[in-house]
């Protein structure tokens, strides 16, 4: 059965973007960035709400000189996506289709029945697998900054008891937490 991995850069204080809806603080530098990608690497298919789609669907079409920007543009690419909106009325992007619903046991069948792991973006979509107890995975990149409010990275209301499996300091201040949800 395929993992679905929550992945989230976050500040150390546990918001995706400040209270203003900022997140410029969380740009990973070029040792970070070659980390997700290679966490991202192995992932068959995204699962994202509509901001998250919009802010990340620019990487269909970048075409930056930099080959670790190059590289995730590719990893994108290749991976199918799936964007939960009850709004949006045109993709964008291949290898894309909207769902207007999120729907946990669609989930639990794409999690049985997928070649490879599965990842969500954005906190407001993954508080839904988190409720509906789907998240096998939770790995932070946790930014050295403090902001002091905005959107939350992790759900409220939810239990999850965790297993650190992996950790990583970066020389930028950063660090990768991984986690394993327990059975």
């Amino acid at each position: 059965m395929a993992d679905l991995i929550y992945s989230a850069i976050a500040s150390l204080d546990g918001y995706v973007a400040d209270e203003h809806g900022r997140w410029d603080w969380s740009m990973p530098d070029h040792e970070v960035h070659a980390h997700v990608n290679e966490a991202l690497r192995p992932v068959g298919t995204h699962l994202y709400g509509r901001r998250m789609y919009e802010v990340l669907v620019a990487w269909e079409t970048m075409d930056d000189p930099d080959p670790l920007m190059r590289d995730f543009a590719q990893i994108w690419r290749a991976a199918d996506k799936i964007v939960y909106s009850s709004t949006l009325e045109q993709l964008s992007s291949a290898r894309t289709r909207i769902e207007r619903v999120f729907d946990p046991e669609a989930v639990r069948e794409l999690k049985r029945t997928a070649g490879a792991d599965l990842s969500i973006g954005g906190p407001t979509l993954a508080a839904h697998a988190f409720a509906a107890g789907l998240v096998d995975v939770v790995e932070l990149y946790l930014s050295p900054v403090i902001v002091g409010g905005g959107t939350r990275a992790l759900p409220d209301g939810v239990r999850l008891d965790l297993q650190l499996v992996d950790e990583r300091r970066f020389s930028n201040g950063a660090v990768h937490l991984r986690y394993r949800a327990q059975s």
